[in-house]
């Protein structure tokens, strides 16, 4: 691998001492919200100078990273994740793994992408340095799968291995080709989103680096740090960047310099595109922080700069207030281009949305992706989870938080249909969307056995993962905070949050926080809910209510465990003259039987009536009553079944 040595190629990244920063820029001023004092350990620190060539939609760049080893053991090698060679070749293991998924569509023959590290140098030793060009030693690893095809993870050899503590200094110069819109990133006409860009160093735990390959399935994981990014586009090009813009600098040659700067932020994503219009806002609160919101609005969605606002302001708001502040300064969204398959995605204090030329009022389209992206910037940006490995912690919290703030702050929401190649929306106002809908309990119920919570997330099945990392965890967090209250659950997540941010959670350390807040070892929950992949269902297997006597009445109740999991319930007898009779089972055995003898014969009876169980996958059977008479299930389905009447009729009158 020689070095780049053409002329358009970026000059080297000044050392970040020979970097200053002035105080003009978009952002007000860089970093957090309390001062510059650091955060974060700041032990993966990058200076970028990138420059976008359009004619052969391709990137250049080079980059200095400042490392510390912070684990507790040294090591003779470095590991770095080259994102964008997952669509190098059919082989990658992203595209075996899409296939795998039911995706068989073949790509574009301009929709390939790739990134080449041309020269690879460290530096060490202070004053003294001593520099070794690497370049010659790169080859490719497969840690995950052995994928000789795939080509996502590079392995560097080092003359002496770094201590811990030890920092050295890495200059890359790369090449990239970007790519036509895969997995949120790539090119559409003069819009260009890049995402995972740039060679990343993987992450040297103690027990070694975590650097898994890329996978369809699965996000990030990367160390905090600063981040000092210089981006050359054409001249009338709008950026919109993680951090906050520095300055701004037009070159002779027509291109523009953006010069982007972040702190406490473990990666680092950029947008450019002449058609934005961009849009401020301030978020105030009596008691969080100011956050400017930047927004960068396609040109056919003006008019809805309103709603993207205020969805967002709604995730500040109520993620501030149940979880603990949001610590930067500044937040940018961005509204991708139409096909660019680069919506609903998070990337550090910036984050894409996605909405509709026909945006209807009371549906939440915007508000819902933007609320869930920007939640993001909590449970992924703040808390540093392993996402390949424990994407639970990051998406599932945010799907349980996301759709307790919807319901907070966007009520009513209405069932929505779209028609015409879905450019068309119709509004059913008869039937509202439930806080169980926003945290997918449907989905679920479908494909709740296809993997434990335990498993690592690349190793889930690539069709069915979502399920389980999204929606189930959303769901057993709801089932906490309906038997442990709400306030005992809010304590523990901000307890969890104030803890980890900024820093890389365990599974367990989420665990012990829930553990502490409850007041209780919660270990058999979490043995159910994530450790297996039994699924909870309980029901009504019998209910008889016969004579006994004059005016008596003998009544048998059979409550079963249809599913494998266990889960405490009630079973609430209900009888002719008003009275119940509640019994707290502990859900163990495989059914229960209950037997009254009074003067009132039974009418109903109710497993779990207060719907504690959210991951009960077939509530039609909680129940069961002597007298069948309208219910308000009965009428929920009534209204659904009208709403697909309605959907065929008005679908069968505009063909006819």
């Amino acid at each position: 691998m020689a070095a780049c040595q053409d002329a358009n190629t970026p000059a080297a990244p000044q050392p970040a001492g020979e970097r200053t920063l002035s105080s003009a820029g978009s952002c007000s001023d860089y970093g957090v919200n309390d001062g510059p004092a650091a955060r974060s350990p700041r032990n993966a620190n990058y200076l970028i100078d990138v420059r976008l060539e359009p004619e052969d939609r391709s990137l250049r760049g080079r980059e200095r990273i400042r490392w510390r080893n912070i684990s507790g053991h040294p090591t003779s090698e470095l590991q770095f994740h080259l994102y964008w060679n997952a669509w190098r070749n059919a082989d990658s293991t992203w595209l075996r793994e899409r296939r795998l998924g039911g995706n068989r569509n073949v790509p574009r023959t301009d929709a390939w992408g790739w990134t080449d590290v041309r020269a690879l140098r460290v530096a060490r030793g202070g004053v003294a340095e001593r520099v070794d060009d690497l370049t010659s030693r790169i080859h490719f690893i497969a840690p995950d799968d052995g994928n000789t095809a795939d080509r996502t993870v590079i392995a560097v050899p080092l003359p002496a291995a770094v201590t811990p503590n030890e920092t050295i200094e890495i200059d890359l110069e790369w090449s990239a080709k970007i790519p036509r819109p895969f997995s949120r990133t790539g090119f559409i006409a003069d819009y260009y989103f890049f995402a995972q860009w740039f060679p990343k160093l993987g992450v040297l735990e103690d027990a070694g680096w975590n650097t898994h390959q890329f996978h369809s399935g699965t996000e990030f994981y990367s160390d905090y740090g600063t981040y000092d990014v210089r981006m050359t586009v054409p001249r009338g090009f709008v950026v919109g960047a993680s951090g906050g813009e520095y300055n701004v600098e037009n070159n002779a040659d027509g291109t523009t310099v953006h010069r982007f700067t972040g702190e406490d932020i473990h990666d680092f994503a950029w947008t450019a595109s002449p058609l934005f219009l961009e849009r401020t806002q301030t978020f105030e609160h009596p008691s969080l922080p100011k956050v400017k919101m930047r927004l960068l609005l396609q040109p056919e969605h003006a008019g809805q700069e309103a709603r993207h606002f205020a969805a967002t302001a709604a995730a500040l708001k109520y993620y501030g207030e149940w979880f603990g502040a949001y610590p930067y300064r500044c937040i940018t969204i961005v509204d991708p281009a139409f096909q660019s398959v680069s919506g609903g995605m998070e990337y550090p204090t910036l984050f894409t949305a996605g909405t509709r030329w026909l945006a209807p009022i009371g549906v939440t389209v915007p508000e819902a992706v933007t609320v869930h992206e920007a939640g993001h910037q909590f449970w992924y940006g703040v808390v540093g989870s392993n996402e390949f490995e424990h994407a639970w912690m990051d998406e599932g919290i945010n799907e349980f938080s996301e759709a307790r703030a919807n319901e907070a702050a966007f009520t009513p929401n209405y069932v929505v249909r779209r028609y015409f190649g879905g450019f068309i929306p119709w509004v059913f106002r008869d039937i509202r969307v439930t806080r169980q809908t926003d945290e997918g309990l449907a989905n679920y119920t479908l494909q709740a056995e296809s993997d434990a919570g335990a498993t690592p997330s690349f190793r889930y099945w690539p069709s069915t993962g979502v399920n389980i990392t999204y929606y189930k965890t959303a769901l057993w967090l709801h089932t906490l905070e309906r038997s442990l209250g709400w306030p005992t659950l809010q304590r523990s997540l901000s307890s969890y949050f104030d803890r980890w941010k900024f820093r890389h959670p365990q599974p367990s350390d989420f665990f012990q926080a829930v553990s502490e807040g409850a007041g209780r070892d919660m270990t058999p929950f979490f043995d159910e809910v994530y450790r297996s992949s039994n699924t909870f269902d309980y029901g009504v297997q019998e209910l008889v209510s016969a004579e006994a006597g004059k005016d008596r009445f003998r009544t048998t109740v059979v409550a079963r465990r249809f599913g494998e999991a266990t889960f405490p319930v009630d079973v609430v007898t209900t009888f002719e003259d008003g009275s119940q009779k509640t019994e707290h089972w502990d859900g163990i055995d495989r059914r229960v039987i209950y037997v009254y003898d009074g003067s009132s014969r039974a009418r109903s009876v109710q497993v779990d009536p207060r719907r504690i169980l959210m991951l009960d996958v077939n509530y039609t059977n909680n129940s069961r009553t002597l007298e069948p008479r309208a219910s308000q299930a009965s009428l929920k389905w009534s209204l659904a079944w009208m709403a697909w009447l309605q959907d065929a009729l008005l679908t069968y009158a505009f063909l006819v």
